[in-house]
Order: C-alpha cells, then structure tokens, then sequence
C-alpha cells in the first residue's frame, strides 16, 4: 500500500494542483474552467482526435522511455531531441535509397535508427565515463551539432530533394511501409503503436528482472556501494546511455514509418524535451510513463477544439508546464511524508522492543 501511494501519489497531486491553476487563469480570463474541460473532453469523440492521441502517446511513450533510462542511473539525457531527429534523418535516408522485401526493408529501418541514436549518444556517454564532462552539457551540444547536420543532409548538396516548397529525403518504397489499424474516417492507428508497448513491457523486465537492471538501478541510488559490490561505474554509464540514445532513435520512426515516408524540413520537432517531462510525470516506471504520455496527448490534440468555445489554446501550456513543476514538488512532499512515517515506524517497533509503553514513550 506504500509503495502504491508512493508511485500514484505525487503525479496525482501534481494533476490536480495544475488543472487549480488553469482554473484559476481561466476565472481571471472570464472564461468557464467547466466548459473548457467540457470541450476538451468531446473533442476525443470527434474526428481523428481519438486515433492522434493514441499515435501521439506511444510517440511521447518512446521518448519517455529513453529518457527513464538515463534517469534510472541519475543521468540527464537531455540530447534526447538531437538523436531522435538525426537518427529519423538517416533512416529515411538508408530507407528510402534500398529496395527489400516487405518486413526486411522496415527492419532495417528500424535498425538503422536505433543505432544512429546510439552513436549519437555514444559522444556525451564517452565523454562522461572517461572525462568527466556532464551528460547535460555534451548532450545538448550535440542537439545543435545534430541540427546543423540534418540541414546539410536533406539540402539539395545532400540527399535532398526539392519537391514543391519543401525539401525531403527519397520516399521510402512500399515495402519499408509499418502498416496500420484502419478506423476509416477515425483516423489510422500506427502500427508502431504495438512496438511502443513492447518496448515499455521489456524496460520493465529489465529492470524487475535482470542484474543488469539492478547494477543500473543500483548504480543510481548508490555508485559507491555499487561500485564496493563489484559494479563497473563507467560501463554503466556509457551503456545507460548508449541504450538510451537507441531508444530515442525510435522516437521519430512511428510517423517516417507509419505516415509520412520520407523526411522534410517540416518533420516534428520536439518530442525529446516533451519525453522529459513525461518521464518526470511517469516517475520512470512503464505504466506510470504511458498513462503520463496519454495524458499529454490528450492536452495537445483536444486543446484544438478550445479556439471553437473562446477559450485560449495557450491554457494547455500553462497546465503542461505547471504539471511538470508541480510534480517534482510533489515527489519531494510524498518523500518527506514517506521518511517521517517510516521514522515513526521504526521508533515504535524499537519501543516493543524494549518494553517500553507508548504512553511513557510519548
């Protein structure tokens, strides 16, 4: 029952104290906070929203997922948005220039983009294992150096190819295609949806299940004793972030794979930063991350429908941002809570056993 109440409790608290806020904006707005969440609400049942939030969840679920790695070690990945966009770079790339058979030409793909993402990352792990220098500063670095490097890519000196106003990599052929679940008028599922869950189920069989989860874990709380208890430090690092730059190389493929086909100066932006603050809200276990993903979905597809009422869009930021600010709070209320209730836990049983009555103890 603790240990529920510490996973559910802060994210729960966080919620409910930024959707106050949002009220509060939106009373001092003389707009109605119940019509706004009324809108929101139904616009999932209307057109594609369902069917976006779904593909948009499992996109912010990878990223979330590659930055609760290097969180289970203490590490800040922050470079997640520069692997994710160059790894989807290149895999257009290789994809969209090879010609296999159905099944074998999306694994490469795939492949492709997980290692990209894992040598992307292999420059700030490096870095940190043999030189000291903070993962947040090399990683973010790396996420201009990344930016800079897309450009040339998809220029037209690169492998780029102008088509209309827009400039993109080849299309990627039929049979490097992820298909989909078809709703017809509702919108596709990505089929890459199914991958995102089974990332999310081996994350927690590696962690709950094997030693190299528990030295990770164990690394995290702890490098000294770790380190006492026969653990690699600086293997750990690098494969900690080695691993987590393969899984932000998959952040951009459920869209290169399962839509678009191809990359553009237009492809999206900004899922590894958003991945952060969904692991923060998820508190790095899988399901927690999921249900955080979903939530912010919901927030960005159903905000649309704001404009329709009156209502603001940019109340959305306000409640993504004070979610991610509010729960770090939170976690540090429920920590407090839980420390001083185990305190008292521990007193009491040292009590019983001395024999000593808890009125003459008080």
């Amino acid at each position: 029952m603790t240990r529920i109440r510490t996973v559910l409790l802060p994210p729960v608290l966080a919620i409910v104290f930024a959707a106050l806020l949002c009220a509060v904006a939106l009373l001092i707005n003389g707009d109605s906070p119940i019509t706004a969440l009324t809108v929101m609400v139904t616009q999932v049942g209307t057109g594609t929203t369902a069917v976006d939030i779904v593909n948009t969840g499992a996109i912010y679920y990878i990223a979330g997922l590659a930055v609760a790695i290097g969180f289970q070690m203490k590490l800040f990945n922050i470079g997640i948005e520069g692997q994710f966009r160059l790894a989807a770079c290149v895999a257009a790339i290789v994809g969209g220039a090879i010609s296999l058979p159905p099944g074998l030409h999306t694994l490469v793909i795939i492949l492709v983009g997980a290692a990209v993402g894992a040598l992307w990352a292999s420059v700030p792990a490096l870095l940190k294992a043999y030189r000291g220098v903070h993962e947040v500063i090399a990683s973010i670095m790396m996420n201009f150096v990344a930016t800079g490097l897309i450009a040339y890519l998809i220029s037209t000196d690169g492998f780029g190819v102008l088509r209309g106003n827009n400039i993109s990599t080849d299309p990627i052929e039929p049979t490097g295609h992820f298909p989909g679940i078809s709703f017809g008028d509702r919108g596709t599922v990505f089929g890459f949806v199914f991958v995102a869950a089974a990332l999310g189920v081996a994350y927690g069989f590696m962690l709950n299940r094997t030693r190299f989860g528990f030295e990770l874990k164990a690394s995290g709380e702890s490098p000294t004793a770790a380190a006492a208890g026969g653990v690699d430090a600086r293997r750990m690092v690098i494969v900690a972030l080695l691993l987590s730059g393969a899984m932000a190389g998959l952040v951009g493929l459920p869209e290169l794979v399962g839509r678009d086909h191809a990359y553009t100066l237009t492809s999206p932006a900004g899922y590894g930063f958003t991945g952060i603050a969904v692991a923060l809200l998820g508190r790095n276990h899988p399901v927690g991350i999921a249900l955080g993903a979903l939530l912010w979905a919901f927030l960005d597809k159903s905000a649309l429908a704001l404009d329709n009422v009156g209502v603001p869009r940019e109340i959305v930021l306000i409640m993504q941002g004070s979610v991610v600010l509010s729960v770090i709070v939170a976690y540090e209320i429920v920590r407090r809570y839980e420390l001083a209730a185990e305190q008292r836990r521990v007193a009491a049983q040292l009590r019983a056993a001395a024999g000593v009555p808890a009125e003459v103890a008080s």
